[in-house]
């Protein structure tokens, strides 16, 4: 075997160009398929982060109709006025599924301290916020209920608007800072979060009292939602359910069309993001395919050439005793040595690339050793394949043709 393998390596070196042409399709296959695979991977366990990140066994109901970007992120397309606090009540008050909850007020402005301004979205609560959306403070505290029967002047700052309005985030605790013309004394900050599931950097974001700003900021009586956290998973159904009911009853409303509200767990965002990667997949699967079949082309015409450039050397093992098996052996070798050797740097090179991306993209680094493994494993049974029939016609070669041609 091992002197197989010395004329293997031996014909693949004297035909270098023909023999990296013949491993470029099988080399760009495995590159595509191990890539998109292993970056699908590592998007899902990032969704699968993100979603932890909005809490447990969330539900989520939003005022309006917001849409989704390709991306998966929410777009809202208008502010709407007839979600009330009333409504949020409803939904907390009536809903068996629903453990604790929190209606919130979004809004998009500037934050300044001093000559330093930003801008930041606001985020208006009630007290259980940190429980619902798993939101610790990291530095400080959050406001009580006190605070927002008080209608008390405070917010927590997140992280990277604590950073970039004082020179350390640590200095940001009792700070007066002012959004929207309103003075608010800062009690806490919120660590480092990064951006949750759809699409919202939590570290940009600041948090108050949400009878602080409807009454003393905006003097408004409307919400943007309200965040739930439910006993289980398992009730995430019926939950949504009751929560449609409620929300219809309450706004009277009897055509699913005339709906003015959406229900929304991260689950369903979660979804919307895994079936843009299954086409991502779909893509990556059959543009290595397509490179796959060139290789296997590839591995084909240049056996056939080496069958055709090497029939003396056929015929002379044949002369002195060589059997026909031994030479479809040889030739088999030498094919699946050709794609194997394509495939397993088309892997190599994939993880390099992928771990670039993982890097400079900030995905988790998920690498599958199975998958690597099957593809060099995949890729010489492709050359086997490929190489079967001009193996055959090797081992066919008419000895005393080949001598009387000689």
């Amino acid at each position: 075997m091992l002197n197989y393998l010395r004329i293997a390596l031996r014909s693949l070196a004297a035909h270098k160009l023909r023999s990296i042409l013949a491993m470029l399709g099988v080399f760009l296959g495995t590159l595509a398929l191990t890539g998109v695979i292993h970056v699908s991977e590592a998007l899902k366990e990032q969704a699968r982060i993100e979603t932890e990140k909005l809490g447990p066994n969330l539900l989520v109901v939003l005022a309006g109709k917001p849409t989704f970007r390709r991306s998966g992120s929410l777009r809202y397309g208008g502010q709407t006025t007839t979600f009330k606090l009333e409504d949020a009540e409803a939904l907390l008050a009536n809903n068996p599924f629903v453990k604790q909850g929190t209606p919130f007020v979004t809004k998009n402005s500037t934050i300044s301290y001093r000559r330093n301004t930003i801008n930041s979205q606001l985020i208006a609560a009630n007290a259980d916020f940190p429980a619902v959306r798993a939101a610790p403070v990291a530095i400080g505290h959050f406001f009580t209920k006190q605070d927002v029967r008080q209608r008390a002047k405070v917010c927590i700052l997140g992280f990277t608007v604590a950073s970039k309005l004082f020179t350390h985030h640590t200095q940001a605790i009792g700070k007066i800072v002012q959004y929207d013309f309103t003075n608010l004394r800062v009690i806490g900050v919120m660590p480092k979060r990064g951006s949750d599931l759809a699409g919202t950097d939590q570290d940009e974001q600041v948090f108050v009292p949400i009878t602080t700003y409807m009454r003393r900021m905006s003097n408004q009586d409307w919400v943007s939602g309200v965040f739930m956290t439910l006993f289980t998973d398992k009730d995430e159904e019926a939950a949504k359910q009751s929560a449609i009911a409620i929300m219809r009853r309450q706004h009277n409303i009897t055509r699913k069309t005339d709906e003015d509200f959406l229900v929304l767990s991260p689950k369903d965002v979660s979804e919307l993001k895994t079936q843009a990667l299954q086409l991502v997949w779909l893509l990556g699967l059959m543009s290595s395919s397509i490179s796959f079949s060139v290789g296997a082309m590839g591995v084909l015409s240049i056996m056939i050439l080496l069958v055709q450039t090497r029939k003396l050397e056929i015929g002379v093992r044949r002369a002195i005793g060589a059997r026909r098996s031994a030479i479809m052996s040889q030739f088999l070798l030498e094919s699946s040595l050709l794609s194997g050797i394509g495939g397993t740097l088309g892997a190599l090179v994939a993880l390099i690339i992928i771990t670039i991306v993982y890097y400079a993209a900030g995905y988790p680094y998920v690498y599958k050793p199975a998958l690597i493994a099957g593809a060099s494993i995949g890729s010489c049974l492709l050359g086997v394949v490929a190489g079967a029939y001009p193996a055959w016609v090797a081992s066919n070669v008419d000895v005393l043709d080949v001598l009387r041609d000689k």
